[in-house]
């Protein structure tokens, strides 16, 4: 089976297009022990400074400050004080814009929600600021299977109630048919 290491190219496209061509693909995770993979079943996008729903939206910071850089670096932060949420850069540099990681399926078993995801695979803040373009720890690959724009549903994004009319934009992915 063909495996490619996804490039920066595929990272510095529409936000939208990553997100969705994102889903299918792998999420690979060496941690010095091992590897663990997982196939992408769900995603979100978040866009610009306009979109309440993005930590950008609240301007450029100390944590914010990788999703203005170079496409394909991961953007790993904490919430609730304990649950890691893992995203990856998209777009141009100084256009703050990423997608999140919501879901995979790990030897069949599906892991659902970004913190159990990052928590299976062993992701943290230490993957912070990563480049996931090079194949070192925590990268994505490609391994020639074809998902179907009829495989993947659009959905309204979870968890962001506060950021009122964005909160509903279908802006998530997700695997709705495998075969």
């Amino acid at each position: 089976m063909a495996r490619e290491i996804l490039s920066r190219w595929f990272f510095d496209r529409p936000t939208l297009t990553v997100a969705r061509s994102l889903i299918g693909k792998y999420l690979v995770r060496e941690n010095g022990r091992g590897t663990a993979v997982g196939k992408i079943v769900e995603v979100e996008a978040y866009i610009g400074p306009e979109d309440k729903a993005c930590h950008a939206s609240k301007g450029r910071t100390g944590r914010t400050e990788v999703l203005f850089g170079p496409p394909g670096m991961s953007y790993v932060y904490l919430i609730y004080g304990m649950y890691h949420m893992l995203n990856v850069v998209t777009e141009r540099p100084e256009f703050p814009a990423a997608v999140l990681i919501r879901a995979i399926e790990v030897d069949g078993e599906l892991i659902d929600g970004p913190g159990k995801l990052c928590r299976e695979l062993e992701i943290d803040r230490s993957l912070h600021r990563l480049d996931m373009t090079n194949g070192r720890s925590l990268w994505f690959e490609d391994r020639g299977k074809r998902v179907a724009l009829r495989q993947v549903g659009t959905f309204p994004r979870i968890g962001v109630d506060y950021a009122g009319e964005w909160a509903k934009k279908p802006w998530r992915f997700r695997l709705i048919e495998t075969s």
